[in-house]
């Protein structure tokens, strides 16, 4: 099996194990991104991750954590394999002889470069998940001017391409898709390399441990939040605004006026969540990447 049907195939299957230990915590990060901001002497809808779990799961049940599971699910194989196919083949490129280990400067540019290739896959991907994971919040207020009912995937998908500008509309909010994904995977492939060198004590690192691969992958997928999280807020509330009556007219503009309305604490809404969820989640897909790969010789 050659090395791009490798990556493929273990991305996949490392994307697959991914969503499925992370995507409740990343609807709870969604809800707590784009609820509103609260009348003056009124509270939020929500005082934290815990309360909105709790009222997530009282008015939508357990599955409402799994709420717009289906997008990210129906295109993991494909976002995972671009991703871990075209950081391959950015090391090969990057690589001065074959066989040779990267170091972790040129893994922190494979990341950055498939960050580029899967924003493409990734930004009408949320748009999705973040219009069905929202919709619950933005509905009781009147002021979110949200009045469509999505009944699933598909018919978000319908109805971009029918009422908010064809195609194109499924692209809303690239420029912070992008803003995320290139530094974001920068910081973590050259994470989970700087690491897996330390364990390792030297550049080969494939003699190690599951143990360590665990560890390795976990603390990467914090460094990409770590790194990017301003920028995901303004990517969920871009991609849920109204599209007739929108609040904000780009990035660097729902860029200030969060910072004018909710201050620095407002750009960082939902990082408990989402911290919670980058560590075992990037541990299972890292574990199962490397654990794929390996089988298949």
């Amino acid at each position: 099996m050659g090395g791009v049907a490798k990556d493929l195939t273990a991305g996949t299957v490392g994307g697959a194990s991914q969503l499925i230990c992370g995507h409740p915590f990343d609807t709870i990060k969604v809800k707590l991104q784009s609820q509103p901001v609260p009348l003056p002497g009124q509270s939020p809808k929500f005082s934290g991750a815990i309360d909105a779990v709790k009222q997530t799961i009282a008015a939508e049940g357990a599955g409402g954590l799994y709420k717009g599971m289906g997008a990210p699910l129906a295109t993991v194989a494909a976002f995972n394999a671009v991703l871990f196919s075209v950081r391959g083949q950015m090391e090969a490129l990057v690589r001065s002889q074959p066989g040779v280990p990267l170091s972790v400067n040129q893994q922190v540019v494979c990341g950055a470069g498939a960050g580029v290739a899967v924003s493409f896959l990734a930004c009408p991907t949320e748009l999705i998940k973040c219009r069905l994971q929202a919709q619950s919040v933005l509905a009781q207020s009147s002021s979110a001017g949200l009045t469509v009912k999505y009944g699933g995937p598909m018919d978000v998908a319908r109805h971009v391409l029918k009422s908010e500008g064809g195609v194109r509309g499924l692209f809303k909010g690239l420029v912070p898709t992008l803003a995320r994904e290139v530094p974001g995977n920068a910081a973590m492939f050259g994470t989970y390399e700087l690491l897996k060198q330390r364990f390792a004590g030297g550049p080969d690192t494939s003699n190690l441990g599951r143990g360590s691969l665990i560890v390795a992958g976990g603390l990467a997928g914090a460094s990409f939040w770590l790194s990017v999280y301003p920028t995901d807020v303004v990517k969920s509330v871009i991609q849920v605004d109204d599209y007739k009556n929108p609040k904000y007219s780009g990035s660097l503009n729902a860029f200030r006026k969060l910072l004018a309305s909710e201050g620095v604490k407002g750009l960082y809404k939902g990082f408990g969540p989402a911290m919670a969820r980058s560590v075992p989640a990037n541990a299972a897909c890292f574990l199962a990447y490397e654990v794929t790969r390996s089988s298949l010789g």
